[in-house]
């Protein structure tokens, strides 16, 4: 028996660790790799939305047959897709484990073409990279949020395929969003997603990029909402990533409720086999608590089932010292 299967979004997975969204996923060469290494899913590198509509104003335009122009865009954008929808037809064809597909788009059009492109060249599930930056003072919070449900309920109308949402933590309400989110079809959450963060080179006078990694004190902005997320009484699964940089992170999303956990960062780091010394430290974890799968102790740290849930609750350092013997 295999300690460490179990599921995500309905599919069976032999590792609760899954390869994220990356480079690392760009190629079959790299998703082979990654289920060697006994990774229990993988999420392909993200088709970007806004990369294809790139490629179209990039090229050449301004002919005097505006008939051109339109065939060049047609052409740059399915070119772009079908290359894509051809890892995922490859992908399924030589590996074993689940293949999730990921979409990265800004219009609601732009999300249901692809998707349904997607769900027919066979991938197992969808992760949606959603998030729109707030950057009018004009615009509610109840109208960055409308946006997401308009999107969600055109995705779950066109296609059958499990859909997870991969979200950062700027809501108002982590959890009434994911009630939505479940309400109108989702099966998963992926919490939380990393974006581009700016910088200012001081000495060039520029803005630039901040860090792109991880590293394993990240953990802290993740895992009291895997904890609250999973205790609520909603069938979604809870995918956790950010700060996962070993095996011993993954028990501690595990414990708090994720049924699936995202590594990234480190395996930019050591390589994808590091999945197999993750696997090993969660299995030997496993053995030296007398766990025989992960159902045994998925969650039992999670709000729920902890004697002092205000430990998740507390956000103030003054209520936490203050009540400490």
């Amino acid at each position: 028996m295999n300690k460490l299967e179990t599921s995500y979004l309905g599919l069976k997975i032999n590792s609760p660790l899954i390869v994220s969204s990356s480079r690392l996923t760009a190629s079959l060469e790299g998703l082979q790799e990654a289920e060697k290494a006994g990774a229990g899913a993988a999420v392909l590198k993200s088709l970007f939305e806004e990369q294809i509509h790139h490629e179209i104003s990039a090229a050449p335009q301004g002919s005097s047959y505006p008939e051109a122009d339109d065939y060049m865009a047609y052409y740059i954008e399915k070119n772009a897709v079908s290359e894509y929808l051809q890892l995922i037809r490859d992908a399924k064809s030589k590996l074993k484990i689940p293949v999730i597909a990921s979409i990265n788009c800004y219009s609601s059009r732009g999300w249901t073409d692809f998707a349904r492109s997607i769900e027919g060249a066979g991938a197992d599930a969808i992760e949606i990279n959603l998030f729109f930056l707030p950057h009018s003072r004009k615009q509610s919070g109840a109208d960055s949020e409308k946006m997401y449900f308009e999107i969600i309920e055109n995705l779950a109308g066109t296609i059958k395929i499990p859909i997870s949402i991969k979200i950062g933590f700027r809501f108002s309400n982590i959890l009434y969003m994911i009630d939505q989110f479940y309400m109108r079809g989702v099966k998963g959450v992926v919490m939380f997603n990393r974006f581009f963060e700016p910088d200012i080179d001081t000495e060039r006078g520029e803005i630039v990029p901040a860090g792109i990694f991880s590293d394993a004190s990240e953990r802290r902005y993740v895992l009291r909402w895997v904890a609250m997320a999973s205790a609520q009484d909603i069938a979604i699964d809870i995918s956790a990533t950010t700060g996962v940089h070993s095996g011993t992170d993954a028990i501690r999303y595990l414990l708090a409720g994720a049924a699936s956990v995202q590594a990234c960062s480190v395996l930019y780091e050591k390589g994808i086999s590091y999945i197999k010394t993750m696997n090993d430290e969660i299995e030997a974890w496993m053995s030296s608590k007398g766990y025989g799968s992960i159902a045994e102790f998925r969650g039992s740290l999670n709000w729920r089932n902890i004697t002092k849930p205000e430990m998740y609750e507390r956000t103030q350092f003054m209520k936490y010292f203050s009540s400490a013997d």
